[in-house]
């Protein structure tokens, strides 16, 4: 029988888990209620003011079907809004407030520290190979993903 405990997919599975407890733990400490994925919605809306779900939901490789609940939240926060398209009444474009940028702008700190402690006892050069590994990896299994990453930036 296999040892689970150097399978990739296992490893994985726990670094995942430790990447949430880290982000939770470190954004409740410095009083910033936002989840991992409503960051890096909240960071992409930031970066592309105008942006709908359905491009939002690829751009953070994120589930179509469940954006529209972290938008929610993030509405209910008041830190994005939506406002209707005018060539399609049906589409919202999504734009930061004031407030969403006041937390973003309180959170940049703290995510850069949670991006470091997620990776203790690994050294600058080991990061570095972890993180383009990771990426390479990612990149090669990006259309077996049920919620694929676009570039939004090459469309």
């Amino acid at each position: 029988m296999a040892d689970i405990t150097n399978m990739p997919g296992h490893l994985i599975r726990r670094l995942h888990q430790i990447s949430q407890s880290v982000f939770a733990e470190m954004t409740q400490a410095a009083g910033i209620d936002l989840t991992p994925v409503q960051y890096a919605a909240l960071k992409t809306i930031l970066r592309n003011p105008g942006i709908d779900q359905a491009t939002l939901a690829g751009a953070i490789a994120y589930d179509r079907a469940t954006i529209g609940g972290v938008v929610d939240r993030l509405e209910r926060k008041a830190l994005v809004k939506r406002i209707p398209k005018a060539q399609d009444r049906r589409a919202r474009a999504l734009t930061a407030t004031q407030a969403g940028r006041r937390l973003s702008d309180l959170a940049e700190p703290v995510v850069s520290e949670i991006q470091s402690a997620m990776l203790d006892g690994l050294d600058a050069g080991e990061r570095s190979q972890l993180i383009a590994l990771l990426s390479k990896a990612t990149q090669a299994g990006n259309q077996r993903s049920r919620a694929p990453f676009i570039d939004i930036q090459s469309l």
